[in-house]
């Protein structure tokens, strides 16, 4: 009987490999060519299940998108809202070894975005999710009657996705300084900030 291959199997293993080439030697080199040798694949099969370089960063930028989605619906909510709001926020920070090399590469694919009109819209739209997210946790210190009275809707929506994204980018340049236990406590100490009082506290 015929070999039955798993095609989209298969594509996220050459995805996965095309990952450790860019860990290893930067997104220069994770060519059709250097990609197929590290999945142990020749050229031509290569091509067999991505046509471009461009459609391989394609696959990966929507497999780290799936993979953020599958970890953000393992996050249950129950009546210590604000816990659960700080395990949503964090699950967007690369603050373990598999998501700093997801953000890692993430970051690298961003950039070619400038000449790749078609990567555009993969990174508008995990960067709106994010912004959605933020705005999601404003709602639910709205909704449960948490957040203070004055609060600016608009303002602490931005600032948080502000926030958010400069933590992600610091733990990807600058380890050494900045800790998940640390960011964990400014996130905590951001949403306790927007809070009536200390009685919410994490």
């Amino acid at each position: 009987m015929p070999k039955i291959v798993d095609h989209e199997k298969r594509k996220r293993l050459v995805a996965e490999a095309a990952i450790r080439v860019i860990q290893r030697d930067g997104l220069d080199n994770a060519t059709v060519r250097n990609v197929a040798a590290e999945a142990g694949l020749s050229v031509g099969s290569m091509r067999h299940y991505f046509s471009s370089q461009v459609e391989l960063f394609a696959f990966c930028m929507n497999m780290f998108r799936q993979q953020v989605e599958e970890r953000l619906s393992t996050i249950a909510f129950d009546k210590r809202i604000l816990p659960s709001l700080l395990q949503l926020l964090m699950q967007f920070l690369p603050i373990d070894e598999d998501r700093r090399i997801e953000m890692e590469a993430w970051l690298s694919f961003t950039s070619k975005t400038l000449t790749h009109s078609e990567l555009q819209h993969l990174s508008h739209e995990l960067n709106d999710g994010i912004y959605h997210v933020t705005k999601f946790v404003i709602d639910q210190l709205l909704e449960k009657k948490l957040a203070k009275p004055e609060l600016d809707y608009e303002m602490e929506v931005e600032k948080l996705y502000a926030l958010l994204d400069g933590l992600a980018l610091h733990l990807i340049l600058h380890p050494q300084r900045l800790q998940a236990e640390r960011v964990e406590h400014i996130l905590e100490e951001h949403l306790q900030s927007l809070c009536i009082s200390q009685e919410n506290e994490i």
